[in-house]
């Protein structure tokens, strides 16, 4: 009597929309062209691999022969390559007809690139919902990967997952491995002897009056992991883990067989039908919680693991992605961004016009921003930029087929964040201004459509889960610098590592979202420091509370008035307080002119410093090339600091060619700070600029019914 099993090795090699071209270099470099060659040199090594669309654009671009060398294994039967969505989105994330035309692009790549046909389908970050089995069956494909958690929630379990399950939505039936979690974790961290006694404990005797139906244990991960993570060349590569890995495969080959998995499919019937909910990976399930149930459920886990627990670790389930959607709002702009400029691209004519559109937009939908975990996600500003770069360029295409007049504007009062009120969006040739009507009147998205570019691409700084970790560590003197660590360690150690020392004093956390045009009224006793960290008493209820409006389509343009009839904590009293700000938006014009009016409705008189908070989103405005410009000197846009006495002042990013003059009809004091977040990532802790907030101020005295002041704040954006 034998034993045998065969093994599945999905090699799965990525990089989002708008990564730096050397992060791309050196994966390459590391990860990619190492694994190829290894491939090369062990003929009966079989796996299968994953290009994501913005990988293989790179590669086409500058590693042609890359390309052809992997075709050459494809052509020999080694590789079996997959198909999946071009730009990467999370699939669950997208109306249908954005899910089959990104599939299709990236299958027609496939077949250019290597000859092949791809039977699977590679799932961004394993996010499963039911009615994939539909869209991805229609799309042509058969097979695809999750983790073995989606099998456990129904009840699966390990000795179960030695195959694949048959699902179906509306009669549309997919095939579906379960990745196994065992194997994800000890390859390549532990040793290739554990590896492989682990496989052979799993092989199944086979023979006469045995059950024939043979075993596949299945990984499907990251190829980044095998090169481009920290640590990871030098032990993969340097020290020959992976070399060691092959060369033990093909030792054992008389019991242990390495098979693409869509051959696997093909040759062996399935272990039966199921129906999976709606899940990511374990640790995606973790990320989506809110932050204080994310850093319980780890704890909980952690103890239970110790504790020996499985039988109730089984149970634990943590969150739902699209949870990522309530958890950031600046997410949900994203992805309601998304979906505005989905259905006007899908609204143009066929031809060349709309083919383009159809490219920027799913650029747009690539998966990154859209979600936060240990890999930075949603806080990589880059990254978010680039998203938007590629939306805007999208809906400015498809506004052009819509408006046949070079100059025009319009106007639309409609549930865009998805929430049940309405926001307002006011458009133009040249701007867009999406307007949070519900939250302060205040603006959240700000396009400028010549440069594709949201000049309001900001974060709010919060709590996460893991900075409790942070400071557990920190206070316990456990935290160590990244880099310094001696031992090989993956993402899933528990040992804290941060890129600086001091992240803790940066945990800051705001109570509103950082948009601009927001309405603050201070104590006289107020300080840029409590300002800054956000621990001041705001004195009246605007900043977060409803807002009225008023448009006037006027001949040459569109007006806006906002308007609350507030009020301000004043001397243990309630005092009643008006504002107004009006907006006017032309077409063809790149200024914003806006114009408050504040009016004491009360019988007091009002003595209170009124200040209106802008916060600008300048990729790279860390950097020493952008910077505020007062009187002809320059101030960091990450500085901090103020000024007295100014009235007018420009914003300027020479990376973006960007010049935004801002100017004060009174003379303003500025108060100025980078807004910075602290978040985990593979390398471990790090503070990142995620933009920069300026709050002009004024002092203010009301006199009592119907005493008003107005200020008009006017923006202008140059080219240059």
């Amino acid at each position: 009597m034998t034993r045998h099993i065969y093994l599945a090795l999905a090699f799965h090699n990525h990089q989002p929309v708008g990564n730096f071209a050397w992060v791309f270099e050196k994966g390459y470099e590391v990860a990619y062209l190492p694994l190829v060659e290894a491939l090369e040199r062990h003929p009966s090594v079989r796996v299968a691999l994953h290009y994501s669309g913005p990988l293989r654009d790179w590669l086409a671009a500058e590693q042609l022969e890359f390309l052809e060398r992997t075709a050459s294994l494809v052509a020999r039967g080694q590789v079996e390559m997959m198909t999946g969505a071009y730009y990467e989105p999370i699939l669950v994330a997208l109306p249908d007809v954005d899910k089959a035309g990104q599939i299709a692009r990236l299958t027609q790549a496939v077949r250019e690139d290597f000859g092949f046909e791809p039977t699977g389908a590679w799932l961004a970050e394993r996010v499963w919902e039911p009615h994939l089995a539909k869209s991805l069956a229609e799309a042509g494909v058969e097979y695809t990967i999750v983790d073995d958690t989606h099998f456990k929630y129904v009840g699966l379990t390990d000795e179960n997952l030695f195959g694949y399950y048959v699902t179906e939505e509306q009669g549309y039936s997919l095939k579906i491995f379960p990745s196994s979690k065992y194997l994800r974790y000890i390859i390549p961290w532990g040793t290739v002897e554990e590896v492989i006694t682990w496989l052979r404990s799993q092989a199944r005797e086979i023979g006469p009056g045995r059950c024939v139906r043979p075993k596949v244990a299945v990984m499907g991960d990251d190829g980044e992991k095998f090169g481009l993570w920290p640590g990871t060349y030098t032990h993969c590569w340097e020290k020959g883990w992976m070399e060691e890995f092959f060369e033990a495969i093909e030792a054992n080959a008389e019991w242990l067989t390495l098979i693409p998995p869509g051959e696997y499919a093909l040759c062996f019937p399935s272990l039966g039908r199921v129906y999976l909910p709606a899940a990511s990976y374990d640790e995606m399930g973790e990320w989506s919680l809110p932050p204080s149930l994310a850093g319980q459920i780890v704890r909980i886990k952690h103890q239970l693991e110790q504790e020996g627990r499985e039988d109730i670790l089984r149970f634990i389930k943590g969150g739902f992605w699209r949870s990522f959607q309530v958890k950031y709002e600046e997410v949900n702009t994203m992805h309601k961004k998304m979906l505005w400029v989905s259905a006007k691209v899908h609204s143009m004519p066929p031809g060349e016009a709309k083919e383009g559109a159809l490219d920027e937009l799913w650029q747009g939908q690539c998966n990154c921003p859209y979600w936060h975990g240990v890999f930075g996600g949603i806080y990589l500003f880059h990254i978010r930029a680039a998203n938007f770069a590629h939306l805007i360029r999208a809906e400015g295409l498809a506004d052009e087929a819509l408006h046949p007049e070079s100059k025009w504007v319009e106007w639309r009062a409609t549930d865009f964040d998805k929430d049940g009120s309405d926001e307002l969006l006011l458009t133009s040739d040249s701007q867009a201004f999406y307007i949070d009507l519900a939250a302060g009147g205040t603006l959240f998205e700000w396009d400028w459509r010549s440069r594709d570019y949201n000049l309001l691409n900001t974060m709010t700084r919060r709590p996460e889960g893991y900075h409790q970790e942070l400071q557990e560590a920190v206070a316990q003197g456990n935290a160590v610098l990244a880099g310094e660590v001696g031992e090989l360690e993956n993402i899933h150690t528990a040992l804290v590592r941060v890129k600086e020392w001091g992240l803790e004093k940066k945990l800051l956390y705001d109570w509103y979202r950082r948009g601009s045009l927001i309405d603050h009224f201070l104590l006289a006793s107020t300080t840029l420091e409590e300002f800054y960290r956000s621990q001041y008493p705001e004195l009246g209820d605007f900043v977060d509370q409803p807002y009225r409006y008023v448009v006037k389509e006027l001949s040459e343009g569109l007006e806006l008035k906002l308007s609350r009839d507030g009020r301000l904590w004043q001397e243990r009293v309630h005092a009643p307080l008006r504002v107004e700000k009006r907006l006017a938006l032309r077409p063809g014009s790149s200024d914003l002119p806006v114009a408050y009016t504040l009016t004491n409705t009360g019988t007091q008189p009002v003595t209170v410093r009124f200040g209106v908070e802008l916060n600008w989103g300048i990729v790279g405005g860390d950097g020493e090339s952008s910077y505020y410009e007062v009187d002809q000197q320059a101030f960091p846009l990450a500085s901090m600091g103020k000024l007295g006495g100014v009235s007018e002042l420009l914003i300027v990013s020479r990376p973006l060619g960007m010049e935004i003059e801002v100017a004060f009809s009174h003379d303003a004091a500025l108060w100025r700070f980078p807004i910075e977040t602290v978040s985990n990532s593979e390398a471990g802790f790090e503070c990142a600029y995620q933009g920069s907030c300026l709050l002009a101020h004024w002092p203010l005295e009301l006199e009592p019914r119907g005493g008003s002041w107005s200020v008009e704040l006017h923006f202008r954006l140059n080219e240059g």
